[in-house]
C-alpha cells in the first residue's frame, strides 16, 4: 500500500504523523510525506525560496520520525507548486492509494481553510482521502478505534465497506454500519401523488436502507469484526443524518464510499462524503476505486 502525507508544520499535521504512526497498515506499506510550498508568496523576495525549502526539508524529515521509529519506509521530498494543483498530481503520479491530508481545526475557519486546499483535493484526487483531525485527550488508537460506514447499497459504498474489511485494524475496533432512507422530494403539496404511493415509496426506501445495514454488517462479521448496525432516521438530508449519529458515537474514523447512487445533488450541492468530510469532527476518509491503467 503506498501512503502519502501532505504535511504542513502545523498542529495538524502532528496529528497525521501520530495516526498514522499508531495505526497497523498491510505489509509492505510505504509512506511518501510531501510539503508543497506555493513559490507565489515568494515572488517578490526569490531569494528567500530557497533558504524556504532547505529548512522545510529539516523541518520534514524531523516531523516523519514516528513513522521511521515504526519502522516503516518513509521517503520525504518539499514541492514548489500550489498545493490544490500539485496534491492531485504527485498522487497520481506515485500512484498513491491513500493520501492524509490534516484539517486546520473543527471550527468555521478551520473548515474555510481545509475547503481551501482539502476540498480541491477531495475533488480532483484519483485516489482514496482521509481527512485526519486530532483525537480526543486520553485516546489512543493503537488501543482499539471507533469507525462509522455510511452506507447506501451503491457499489461505491460496497467498495468502501471491502476496503475496510481487507486492512487490519487496532485490536478491540468497534464497527458500525449506518444506513438512512432516501425520501423522494416532492414539489409542493404532492397534487400527482396519492398517500398510499408516497406511503409505498418511503416504505421501499427504508426497507433498502434496512437491507444495507444488514449486508454491510454481514460482510464485516464474517470477517471476524467486531460491528453493529442501525438504520438511522432521515433529516435534511443523508449527511445531515450521518453526522447527527456521529456526534452521538464519537467515531475515530468515517469511512465511506466516493459518492452513492445520484448524479445530479452531487453536481449542485456538492457530494454527501463532501459535506461529511468537511463538517465531521472525527477523522473521515472517502474511498475511490482505483482508476484503471490503460
Amino acid at each position: 500500500m503506498k501512503i502519502l502525507i501532505a504535511a504542513d508544520g502545523s498542529a495538524s499535521s502532528d496529528s497525521i504523523f501520530q495516526e498514522a504512526a499508531s495505526r497497523p497498515w498491510p505489509t509492505g506499506t510505504s509512506f511518501t510525506v510531501v510539503t508543497v510550498v506555493d513559490p507565489f508568496f515568494f515572488s517578490r523576495v526569490p531569494h528567500l525560496l530557497d533558504e524556504a525549502k532547505q529548512k522545510t526539508a529539516q523541518a520534514l524529515a524531523e516531523q516523519a520520525k514516528p513513522l521511521a521509529v515504526a519502522r516503516w519506509p518513509v521517503k520525504t521530498d518539499v514541492i514548489l507548486d500550489s498545493p490544490r494543483h500539485a496534491l492531485p498530481r504527485v498522487a497520481r503520479d506515485l500512484p498513491a492509494d491513500l493520501l492524509l491530508l490534516g484539517s486546520h481545526g473543527r471550527g468555521t475557519v478551520g473548515r474555510l481553510l481545509l475547503g481551501s486546499t482539502a476540498q480541491a483535493v477531495l475533488r480532483h484526487a484519483e485516489c482514496s482521502i482521509e481527512i485526519v483531525r486530532r483525537c480526543s485527550p486520553g485516546r489512543n488508537l493503537a488501543d482499539g478505534m471507533r469507525v462509522m460506514i455510511p452506507t447506501d447499497g451503491s457499489e461505491h459504498a460496497e467498495f468502501a465497506l471491502q476496503t475496510v474489511a481487507q486492512r487490519p485494524w487496532p485490536s478491540h475496533t468497534e464497527f458500525r454500519i449506518v444506513a438512512s432512507p432516501e425520501y423522494p422530494v416532492l414539489i409542493g403539496e404532492y397534487p400527482y401523488y396519492p398517500p398510499e404511493q408516497l406511503s409505498e415509496l418511503a416504505q421501499s426506501s427504508r426497507e433498502h436502507a434496512v437491507n444495507s445495514a444488514a449486508v454491510g454488517e454481514k460482510l464485516l462479521r464474517d470477517r471476524g469484526l467486531k460491528t453493529s448496525q442501525e438504520v438511522i432516521e432521515p433529516m435534511e438530508s443523508p449527511a445531515h443524518a450521518i453526522l447527527a449519529v456521529a456526534g452521538t458515537w464519537h467515531p475515530d474514523l468515517i469511512v465511506m464510499g466516493s459518492h452513492g447512487r445520484r448524479g445530479f445533488d452531487r453536481l449542485i450541492l456538492g457530494s454527501v462524503s463532501e459535506t461529511i468530510a468537511l463538517y465531521a469532527t472525527s477523522s473521515v476518509e472517502v474511498v475511490r476505486r482505483p482508476v484503471p491503467v490503460l
